[in-house]
């Protein structure tokens, strides 16, 4: 009872049932508040406090709802400022574009989007921001974010064309997806998108809403944002442009890429003229100022002077340019190796090579790995896979380096014997291609000759995975199989790794790293620890050197320079595969020649074309004279030629040559007459004496024999 007494709002009148009769309610607190209340008088007892009342009312409801729609709201809120923060409308769709250059600081190539500077659309004409107001949200002024009645004008469209025909986005609700949303078209995402319409809304004025828009809006040709097309297009800034080119650009952003006037002016022009008729109906424009404007030209030279989007080495080395600018916030210029002298060089000589229909790849560059011409096909429009990069070919006898670099590191010599018979290997039994075999011949006399049996007896003999290491040293980094037949090139490798593995010999260092870049970055600690070069020992060195160059005067004769060369040839089986790699002065060259289906090509091989196109740009490159080309002395193969017959140590046996300067005289034969003088100099004219002719039973000359790789014997 005391309890009661100490506590009278326990029995607040809130509390009662709505059925407590009043007169109840009443007694009860009328004797709870009387402090002369005497419990004698009535029995000591309070009356029964009446019944209280349950919480089932609606009202509550009502009032736990709209708590609950706070605390949403709230937590709404605090979402959106974490993942759609107002700044990240002022950003740009896509990362600003990188301007690749050559060596000299000429651009050469761009990649990415071109960015328009932002525009104030409160101080645009109002011709401008009135376009696109009247073809993409008429309502903009008035709505929220979103727009009921186009969503309803937008869906009854849709349905009577049985299909989606008219969208019901608001400019608001652009933005919104444009700039922190994705493309998917999940229900998920469109509440997402009404939503930031809202946040977007209740934060930013129409003004504001309008200008971020256009500065962000896609116009097609790799262009965003209002000032970015304005002047890709016309020539003009967005305060410049006439109703016409506003309506024409406007037009343009249901779909860029389609309807981009460099491509599409008659499209272009087709929908401005729709947008001419949306801002009269608007009221932007009278009738008669709509039928005054015209179908507008676009600039002549809007592609001109533009930089190609897509070559072979800006392909390649575009990633690593991102890696080391980092994030792009505006527009990157990023200096590159690339040579453009070599690299027009590089591409004429391929225009030259009488292809066919093959493929072909070159890749020039300095012994420290600086690439500075890179040929991936021939023709990056019709075929942008990069042959020289991304493609895994088997290298055929120019993996025989490694067989021989391992045979110059357990102990040979360039004069060391390699018997060059038949041998059988477990059941293998490789052959020369020429069916010829010389039995001991010395290590430089093999590899000039390209000798197959020569390579498997060597590799048998130094084991396998001393060539697996030396390949590996190189640089190599693509999968070699444990077994002997990698000696005659059934790895398959890239050009650019293969020819960086030829730059490691030239450069007496290796590995060498091909590099895009003209500045690298600094190396982190752990690349440093592990990726140190090592250098090749000078007298294994000359000897590698002595072998590349025995091989120029073999099968690689085509390749000869008026300069010190080395290199080596590479034929694969059926001739789907034809190579050249080698080095003459300050550049290493690599060339691959193919078909892309792996489908055979008869008559290639690597003393061919491949060695006419590398010595072709050595000669342009390198500014040497024409090559006198030295007379074969026996008939060769493409790919196991023999080289002269020389003496035990594979040495070239001259015939003697009479001290000419001691002879003088004339000698007359074949209608010429040749002069001799005492100085050695000799003339040759023709001559009126033909001589005795040939008896009636000689024989018929004989043609001269000819070599398949270089002219007739004795010619």
């Amino acid at each position: 009872m005391a309890d009661r007494l100490d506590d009278p709002m326990r029995h607040d009148p809130m509390d009662y049932d709505r059925t407590t009769p009043i007169a109840q309610r009443y007694a009860f607190d009328a004797a709870v508040e009387d402090e002369r209340w005497d419990p004698s008088r009535d029995g000591g007892d309070l009356p029964e406090p009446p019944p209280r009342r349950r919480g089932t009312g609606p009202w509550r409801w009502f009032v736990r709802g709209l708590g609950a729609g706070i605390v949403l709201l709230v937590v709404a809120i605090g979402w959106l400022a974490v993942t759609a923060p107002l700044s990240k409308s002022l950003k740009p769709p896509t990362p600003p574009s990188i301007t690749l250059t050559a060596d000299d600081g000429t651009p050469i190539a761009r990649r990415g989007a071109i960015i328009g500077a932002p525009v104030d659309a409160a101080k645009l004409p109002k011709h401008v921001t009135e376009a696109f107001v009247a073809i993409e949200d008429r309502r903009f002024y008035s709505h929220w974010g979103i727009d009921p009645r186009g969503i309803a004008r937008a869906a009854w469209t849709n349905l009577g064309a049985g299909g989606v025909r008219q969208g019901g986005s608001t400019i608001t609700q652009q933005l919104a997806k444009n700039a922190f949303l994705d493309s998917d078209r999940t229900a998920a995402r469109k509440i997402r998108e009404v939503m930031i319409s809202f946040w977007l809304e209740a934060w930013l004025s129409k003004d504001e809403i309008l200008s971020r828009y256009l500065s962000n809006v896609y116009f097609g040709d790799n262009c965003y944002g209002l000032t970015a097309a304005a002047q890709h297009y016309f020539g003009r800034t967005p305060a410049n442009l006439n109703p016409g080119q506003a309506a024409m650009l406007a037009g343009l952003v249901k779909a860029p890429s389609r309807l981009a006037p460099t491509s599409n002016l008659a499209g272009a022009r087709k929908r401005e003229m729709v947008v001419v008729g949306a801002m009269v109906d608007a009221g932007f424009l009278t009738k008669a100022e709509g039928d005054a404007v015209q179908p507008q030209r676009v600039r002549s030279d809007s592609t001109a002077g533009q930089l190609p989007n897509g070559t072979y080495f800006a392909d390649w080395v575009l990633p690593e340019a991102r890696d080391q600018s980092g994030e792009i916030r505006t527009e990157a210029t990023v200096e590159t190796t690339l040579d453009r002298g070599l690299q027009g060089t590089a591409e004429r000589v391929v225009r030259r090579a009488g292809l066919r229909q093959a493929q072909v790849a070159l890749v020039a560059m300095r012994r420290d790995g600086r690439v500075v011409a890179m040929v991936g096909g021939k023709d990056y429009a019709k075929s942008p896979f990069n042959r020289a990069t991304q493609a895994r070919r088997q290298p055929g006898s120019t993996f025989k380096l490694f067989v021989y670099l391992a045979a110059m590191r357990a102990g040979m010599t360039p004069n060391s014997l390699v018997d060059d018979s038949p041998v059988d290997i477990a059941g293998w039994k490789p052959k020369n291609d020429d069916g010829r075999y010389l039995g001991k011949i010395p290590l430089r006399r093999a590899f000039a000759r390209s000798s197959n049996v020569a390579a498997a007896r060597l590799t048998q003999e130094v084991g396998v995975r001393a060539v697996i290491k030396a390949a590996r040293d190189l640089g190599i980094s693509t999968p070699i199989p444990n077994e002997a037949t990698i000696g005659l090139g059934t790895a398959e490798v890239s050009l650019l790794e293969l020819t960086a593995a030829y730059a490691g010999v030239a450069n007496a260092s290796y590995p060498v790293q091909p590099r895009g870049l003209e500045h690298v970055a600094d190396k982190s600690w752990y690349q440093s620890l592990s990726g140190h070069a090592a250098t090749l020992p000078p007298t294994i060195h000359d000897e590698m050197l002595d072998l590349l160059g025995a091989s120029i005067r073999g099968t690689g004769r085509q390749a000869s320079l008026s300069v010190d060369s080395y290199g080596k040839t590479g034929t694969t089986q059926d001739n789907r595969d034809a190579w050249f790699i080698g080095f003459a002065g300050d550049l290493v060259v690599g060339v691959w020649v193919g078909n892309d289906d792996n489908s055979p090509n008869p008559g290639l091989h690597g003393g061919g074309i491949p060695a006419q196109v590398w010595r072709n740009f050595m000669v342009s490159a390198l500014d040497l004279a024409p090559v006198v080309k030295a007379q074969p002395v026996e008939a060769v193969d493409p790919e196991a030629t023999m080289a002269p017959d020389g003496d035990e140590n594979g040495d070239q046996i001259m015939p003697d040559i009479p001290d000419m300067s001691a002879m003088e005289g004339t000698v007359r034969g074949l209608g010429l007459e040749m002069k001799m003088g005492r100085d050695g100099s000799i003339s040759i004219n023709p001559s009126n004496d033909r001589g005795p002719p040939p008896p009636r039973d000689a024989p018929p000359p004989r043609e001269p024999r000819r070599s398949e790789d270089g002219p007739p014997e004795g010619f």
